[in-house]
């Protein structure tokens, strides 16, 4: 059989009933047999003691015949179905409920010497008096500081055996009505929990197959729901990490894809004799450009990956910002001239000490400074300046150039990502300088924004932790 919830549900449902009716059956029936002859040797003692107090005094001064009082003891028989003997001092049966099996005159000592010996007598059997096995007691009777005798009850334990067997029919009557609902409980556990289940496995099948429209919606249980919820959540996270592969296959092809051409043609075009000795050395300088195009763009997936893997440590020190920024401003001098472009920085102190991991934050400036010059106009300014406020140092690189399109703002921080504007005016960029950026501030537990109005400028901020003093 094949294993299924189902399948162990049945079985569970049988190995309840069966072991339910074996118990009933077995240890229960033990115990109401025990419980109902308790019952009845607590009513005989019982009884005892009221004929005893009823009758016998009356007896013993003789104000109450031997016969009224036999006639009494019948009555008793009748309505409570007890034989009652009433026994001498010597041990001789005077009086007896019953007619059957001439008991009186007997002698109790002789018929069963060790009678007296228990107050309960269970399984006794009198030959020719009983002819079954029966459950007795006895009372003691005292008249005037002496005992005078005995009051002895007798009962049929079949009549109490046939009463055991009544009420276990009655409960296994009952135990059959509740099996039905026993099998409706376990087909009711089978679908809050089965189907769900099977739902969830069709899902899961669904989305390995690169189905993650598929809808899954489950009902019920708040356990599955959550479940669901969940499984919902991931499969739209593996569409999203889908369709960024795709984009990431795409665009890195594309960054690949231009370098080695350039490379591939202008190399083939010496080695054919295409381009003239004389002006190889201007395509070999090209090539080289490109050459290290790719080189950047193989270094920077490294750096990102290095971060999303958790590859990355920081060495965090103490160093002042300010000199950072100073001697990572120097290395675009170039770059500005060309543009003619004026880098202001502006200091809220002289010194600006934070804890950071200093390679890492000079990354992060050389990214931001070099797309603030590269987004610059001709002739205009970029100022870099820093602000310390409470525990945090903030840093600011703001240009007044060509600014981010609205509906790019969010886009930016994505991997390859460049405006169109971007790539249109310099095809040298990888499209990974500001996820980089951003990756390296949120290692330190920092943030980094940025403000932008098209056609005014744009606004890079990030903090980093102050050193105490």
């Amino acid at each position: 059989m094949k294993k299924t919830i189902w399948s162990r549900l049945i079985i569970c449902y049988l190995f309840a009933g069966i072991m339910i009716f074996l118990l009933l059956n077995t240890y229960g029936m033990n115990y109401l047999e025990a419980r109902l002859k308790k019952d009845k040797q607590d009513l005989l003692l019982s009884e005892a003691r009221l004929i005893s107090s009823e009758y016998m005094s009356s007896f013993y001064n003789e104000k109450l015949t031997l016969n009224d009082l036999s006639s009494q003891l019948k009555s008793i028989e009748k309505y409570l179905n007890i034989r009652v003997w009433i026994v001498n001092q010597n041990g001789i049966i005077i009086a007896d409920s019953s007619d059957a099996g001439n008991a009186i005159n007997n002698n109790i000592n002789e018929l069963d010497p060790n009678f007296f010996d228990h107050v309960v007598y269970e399984g006794m059997h009198f030959e020719g008096i009983f002819r079954e096995p029966m459950l007795s007691v006895y009372e003691a009777v005292s008249y005037s500081l002496k005992v005078r005798g005995y009051i002895v009850l007798h009962t049929s334990l079949r009549s109490i055996q046939n009463e055991t067997v009544y009420y276990l029919d009655v409960i296994n009557l009952c135990f059959i009505v509740f099996l039905p609902l026993l099998f409706i409980i376990f087909v009711y556990i089978h679908y809050i929990t089965a189907v769900p289940l099977k739902r969830l496995s069709k899902a899961a099948k669904e989305y390995s197959t690169g189905n993650y429209n598929y809808a899954l919606t489950l009902q019920g249980l708040s356990e599955y729901r959550d479940l669901s919820d969940a499984i919902s959540f991931m499969a739209g996270e593996l569409d999203k990490l889908d369709d960024y592969q795709k984009k990431f296959v795409a665009n890195i092809s594309h960054d690949f894809r231009s370098p080695l051409t350039s490379i591939k043609g202008y190399a083939e075009a010496i080695l054919d004799g295409t381009i003239p000795h004389e002006m190889q050395d201007k395509y070999l300088n090209i090539i080289l450009f490109e050459t290290e195009r790719l080189n950047k763009l193989t270094s920077s997936l490294l750096t990102l990956n290095s971060f999303e893997n958790h590859g990355a440590f920081l060495d965090i020190v103490s160093f002042d910002i300010n000199y950072i920024i100073k001697k990572t401003s120097e290395s675009f001098e170039g770059a500005c001239r060309d543009k003619k472009i004026t880098l202001n920085l502006v200091f809220s102190s002289k010194e600006t000490d934070v804890d950071a991991d200093v390679g890492k934050i000079q990354q992060v400036l050389y990214n931001l400074i070099d797309n603030a010059i590269k987004f610059s106009h001709t002739n205009s300014k970029i100022k870099v300046s820093t602000e310390e406020k409470g525990d945090k140092v903030f840093v600011s690189i703001k240009d007044y150039g060509i600014g981010i399109p609205k509906d790019s703002i969010k886009k930016i921080w994505d991997r390859f990502y460049k405006t169109d504007t971007s790539r249109g005016k310099d095809k040298k960029g990888t499209g990974l300088g500001l996820s980089i950026a951003k990756e390296i501030i949120q290692a330190h537990n920092e943030n980094i924004n940025v403000i932008s109005t098209e056609g005014v400028g744009t606004e890079f901020i990030f903090s980093l932790k102050k050193s105490a003093e």
